[in-house]
């Protein structure tokens, strides 16, 4: 019985150590998540080349300056923890509060502003390339929020092209990424060592991994497949702006002021069945941004935005979700819509930091299955940004490093 109940223990470790990690998102009073490196002025999905200096800033929408820690964990290429203990992959230690903070300013809804920047006094760099997970505790040691960001070495850079599907069932809604990577004598045994990750608009949730190359010419590993590499092309993202709470700017409708400023923007509709329209985006990212403030961090106010869209009412257990890079592509209570019988419409409204957002809505099926183009469409002629990254575990070691990164724009797009 003994021997019995140590196998199990001991298998049930090993499935938690091999446990892919996820994100975890933040309270209602934690807002305006971004990670930025010094030459972006958006709130980037964090992909930093190795030894680069990034940012990571967040809002705490209370008044009592509460203290947060961070602590820096890395991971393989499929997110379960990797073998490297913290000294091998991190230089100087993390377990530090976050000190630079800032009180808003002649605001209505009063925040503190927080910024973590590495390297810093204690943190001095992360010394070798891969995933790595930003975990971010309260003053009792309870997780708050943490964040995915990879850290590439910039050894080999892969080639894309965007091409509509060469599959004719879904050739007016898809787009194909093909990928060539050109590796050199740093690399050994490409065809087993090398791994690829796509990602469309920077949306780690609908990333493509464990993608095998098609086939090799001479150096190069080539992935030109039909469905295995292929995107729905979406549509077009909505935007609004708030860089003027007093005044309705573009896609707002109206505004009110109660406890803060409340924006209505324009009721959207259903784009599905309606012919593509190009209609230029930040393809999901936002930027915060306000007139007439000098510093948009701690004098940006918070908005009560509310969200609008008539279709009919759903069944079968499906439910409305709208998101962006503004919530990290999350599903969460606070941005499923709910149905109003009275108006026809779903809604819902939740605050955000004065700027500009794009947001789409979408479809969360009963068997939670997501389905992005319910409300807006597919459509191959989207303007998309793919990101690939190449991971390398050479012969024999401990962990999956990022050693090439590219990106392009589905501008381009060939047949």
């Amino acid at each position: 019985m003994r021997f019995c109940y140590l196998f199990i223990v001991l298998c049930f470790t090993g499935i938690q150590l091999q446990a892919q990690v996820e994100e975890v998102n933040p309270p209602d009073y934690i807002k305006t998540i971004t990670f930025r490196s010094v030459s972006s002025a958006l709130g980037e999905l964090p992909i930093l080349k190795l030894g680069e200096t990034f940012y990571l800033e967040f809002d705490a929408l209370v008044d009592d300056e509460p203290d947060f820690y961070y602590k820096i964990e890395h991971y393989n290429y499929d997110w379960t923890e990797s073998a490297l203990v913290r000294t091998e992959f991190l230089l100087g230690v993390d377990n530090f509060r976050i000190q630079d903070y800032r009180n808003s300013f002649n605001t209505f809804q009063m925040y503190s502003h927080y910024k973590l920047a590495i390297p810093n006094e204690q943190t001095r760099g992360l010394t070798v390339s891969g995933n790595y997970i930003i975990s971010v505790f309260d003053d009792d040691d309870t997780l708050v929020f943490s964040r995915k960001l990879m850290i590439y070495e910039d050894i080999l850079v892969p080639g894309i092209a965007i091409r509509r599907s060469r599959d004719v069932k879904t050739i007016n809604e898809m787009q194909t990424v093909d990928i060539e990577i050109a590796t050199n004598s740093q690399i050994n045994n490409p065809q087993q060592t090398i791994k690829a990750l796509i990602i469309q608009n920077r949306n780690l949730n609908t990333a493509l991994s464990n993608i095998k190359p098609q086939y090799t010419i001479g150096n190069k590993l080539i992935y030109r497949y039909v469905n295995e590499t292929a995107f729905y092309g979406g549509n077009e993202y909505l935007f609004f702006e708030t860089k003027d709470v007093r005044a309705a700017t573009n896609g707002v409708q109206s505004i009110t002021l109660e406890d803060i400023y409340h924006s209505y923007l324009f009721t959207d509709g259903t784009r599905r069945h309606l012919p593509y329209t190009y209609n230029p985006d930040i393809n999901g990212q936002f930027k915060i941004t306000a007139i007439d403030r000098d510093d948009v961090t701690i004098e940006a106010d918070y908005v009560q935005v509310h969200f609008a869209l008539q279709h009919p009412e759903l069944s079968n257990g499906e439910q409305m979700y709208i998101y962006g890079n503004f919530n990290n592509y999350a599903l969460a209570p606070y941005n499923k819509l709910n149905y109003n019988a009275e108006r026809g419409i779903y809604e819902t409204n939740f605050s955000l930091k004065q700027g500009f957002y794009n947001y789409k809505y979408v479809v969360l099926n009963a068997d939670y299955t997501l389905d992005e183009g319910r409300i807006s469409g597919n459509f191959w002629q989207t303007e998309n940004n793919y990101k690939v990254l190449v991971y390398y575990r050479d012969l024999g070691a401990r962990f999956d490093r990022i050693v090439g990164f590219n990106e392009v724009s589905s501008t381009n797009i060939t047949n």
